[in-house]
This record gives structure tokens, C-alpha cells and sequence, in this order.
């Protein structure tokens, strides 16, 4: 099978020590407070940082090539893509926006590295733009590690193919389909010397979409590549060209982590085990869902916040017995004041009213204060 971009962090881990001494070298020489609009990046691991809160790297690493982006306020656009390599091996480079913490350059105020048990929801939204003149995938990255390791590679890397162009292909062999997210997916699993990687390919381009992390952080849970326990490190969205690239464009990034642990701002107190009843009432365009929490666990919770994604399309207009926001893509609903205890063996109910275009679906799974839930 091709490889990806991945057999290039085999190469990296034998280099650590130095390419982090690469990287923190770049970061002193091109990072700045918040960039301005078009500045420009072209040193090899050169990056700068956006809004207070994000990093934008070119981490050119495949090719010797120059590589240059132009960085604004809300992402990044390739204006040099020099050079070529084989589709059959790894790309060029992964010029990306990422959240968290990447050889060692951590993004500012970043709360990652965190234990997934501890992340009630992980929001993220990103907007692609596409050119055909090229090979290469547009991908968003997710790394876990069983340490709150902040440098180097990590043991298993999730990956979401929002498109690909050209004859490239994620690391490993494909696996089966799986819904995750409202959205279908090819699964494809492997290893590329380094870590685990886990890829989820959409069957046609997605230009723009916002998704909870942790759906996809319990798809690794559940197959074995990851536990509660593990660290989420970092979310990263960017592209993996192969051959040209000039003109792919990340326009717009956010990504937030909500803790769900005792004393954690805006969390709840404390995880439960839970289950979750979903039940709808569908009609053209329009649906009701009524969701009843259960506490399966043997203590009382006291403030809840459940997690879920509202598949694409689907808006929500009004809601009762919860707090609930937003009102589409990654959402929590939140207790009100007279149902904020769940006791042992409990249960909480709450609805809402929305709207949807396209195919109607449930969500694919439910997390309580961090907690991912069955469903009943």
C-alpha cells in the first residue's frame, strides 16, 4: 500500500533531538505576538501564531524544495509549492493551523495536553479551499498519547480526509465504513513505523464543517488504539501535497476544548457512567428529539453537561428542561437550575425542536462530564 506523510515522522523520531532544536530555533526566528495579514512563511519548520491562540507552521519536512504561505488572521494560503515527490511514498509537507502542542511549540494559552476522561466536548470548525492542478489530501489531524507529551511523536494519530486529488492514500488499508459524526466514512488503519494511524476518508470533498473531536477520539478508544486514560495533545487542520499545491487554502479555523472535571471552568462536577435514549419525531425538513440521561454509575452527579453532534444540516430552534449551544455541529446541553442532580441510578430528560436538509440521522455518540455514553 502507499504510504503517507507519516513515514516522514519515522524519520523525524530518529532525528528528535534535533529536529525539536529545528523547530524551537523556527519559532524564536519567525514566531510573532499575532500575525498580521499576509505574512509570509517560507523557513522550512518557520511558524508564527494568529488570533492569541493558534499556531500556523509550514513544516515542510519531504523535499528541499521551497514552500512558502502567505498567513492572515483566519488561516493560511500555499503561494510556493515548488517540486515533486512520488505518490507512492510521503508528501512534501503538512503546512498547517494546529491547537495544542507540536514538537515541543505549544499554541498560546493552549489547555492541551488533556486527558481525554477529563474533555467533556472538543468544538472544532474549518473551511477548506481546493485547487485541481495538484496531488494531495486536505486532512485534519488528531494525536493522542498515552503521557502529556509535548514533543515528538505520539503513539496514535487520527486522521479526517476532508478531500484528496490525485493517486494518494492514507497510511495502512482500508478496514470497513463507519458513520462518526452524522457523516459516512471509509476507515482505513495501519502503522507507519512510528505510531498507529487511523484514517477517516470522506467518499466526495467537504469544503467546510464543524465537529466534535471526541467522536472521533472514542472511534479510537473502541478499536483499541486509545483509552480514557490517553492525552489529547493536539488538533491540527492543513493540507499533505504530494505534487504542486500552490493555492490550497485553509480560510477559517477554531477549535476549543471543554474540561469536564470538578473546578475546571464551565465544567460540570465529577464523570458518570450514563446511558443515553435518543428518540425522535421526523417529518420533511423538521424533527423533535427527547433525550433522557441515565446515571448507570453508583454516585449522584451534581451539574451535568451532556456532549453530542448534530449531524450536517441539522439546526436546532428551540429547546426545553436544558441549556443548549450552540445550535448546530458539536453541541452541550447543560443542566437548568431544578434538574442539576442526576442521583444514582437517575435519570434527567430534556428536548429541543430543529430543522434539516438532506438525509435525517441521529448522532453517533453521547459523552457525560466527559464520559462517553451507551445508548439505550
Amino acid at each position: 500500500m502507499r504510504p503517507s506523510r507519516h513515514h516522514a515522522h519515522s524519520a523525524r523520531g530518529v532525528l528528535g533531538a534535533l529536529l525539536t532544536s529545528l523547530v524551537s530555533l523556527a519559532a524564536l526566528l519567525t514566531t510573532a505576538p499575532g500575525a498580521q495579514a499576509d505574512t509570509t512563511v517560507c523557513e522550512p519548520f518557520g511558524s508564527t501564531t494568529i488570533q492569541g491562540r493558534y499556531v500556523v507552521q509550514n513544516n515542510r519536512w519531504g523535499t528541499s524544495a521551497t514552500q512558502c504561505i502567505a498567513v492572515t488572521d483566519s488561516g493560511f494560503r500555499i503561494t510556493q509549492a515548488d517540486g515533486s515527490v512520488s505518490t507512492n511514498g510521503a508528501p512534501k509537507s503538512y503546512p498547517s493551523v494546529y491547537n495544542g502542542c507540536h514538537y515541543t511549540n505549544c499554541s498560546p494559552g493552549t489547555n492541551l495536553p488533556a486527558q481525554l476522561s477529563t474533555i467533556s466536548s472538543a468544538p472544532t470548525s474549518t473551511s477548506y479551499s481546493y485547487v485541481n492542478d495538484a496531488a494531495y489530501d486536505a486532512a485534519y489531524d488528531i494525536w493522542l498519547d498515552p503521557t502529556p507529551r509535548t514533543d515528538g511523536v505520539n503513539r496514535t494519530e487520527i486522521m479526517i480526509w476532508f478531500n484528496r486529488v490525485g493517486s494518494v492514500q492514507p497510511v495502512g488499508s482500508p478496514v470497513g465504513t463507519a458513520t462518526v459524526a452524522g457523516r459516512e466514512w471509509q476507515v482505513w488503519s495501519g502503522n507507519n513505523g512510528s505510531n498507529d494511524v487511523l484514517s477517516f476518508v470522506a467518499p466526495s470533498a467537504i469544503s467546510s464543517w464543524s465537529f466534535d473531536v471526541m467522536d472521533f477520539a472514542r472511534q479510537a478508544v473502541s478499536r483499541g488504539l486509545a483509552q480514557n486514560n490517553w492525552y489529547l495533545t493536539s488538533v491540527q487542520a492543513g493540507f499533505e501535497p504530494w505534487q504542486n499545491g500552490t493555492g490550497l487554502a485553509l480560510t477559517s479555523f477554531s477549535s476549543t476544548v471543554n474540561k469536564g472535571s470538578s473546578g475546571d471552568p464551565g465544567g460540570p462536577g465529577g464523570s458518570a457512567a450514563c446511558k443515553v435514549a435518543y428518540t425522535t419525531n421526523v417529518w420533511q425538513g423538521g424533527f423533535t428529539a427527547d433525550v433522557t440521561v441515565t446515571n448507570t454509575g453508583s454516585s449522584p452527579v451534581n451539574g451535568w453537561k451532556l456532549a453530542f453532534t448534530l449531524p450536517s444540516g441539522q439546526q436546532i430552534t428551540s429547546v426545553w428542561n436544558a441549556n443548549v449551544s450552540p445550535s448546530s455541529g458539536a453541541v452541550t446541553a447543560g443542566n437548568v437550575g431544578y434538574n442539576e442532580q442526576i442521583t444514582a441510578g437517575g435519570q434527567a430528560s430534556f428536548g429541543f425542536q430543529g430543522t434539516y436538509s438532506g438525509v435525517f440521522a441521529k448522532p453517533s455518540g453521547f459523552s457525560l462530564n466527559g464520559t462517553a455514553c451507551t445508548t439505550a
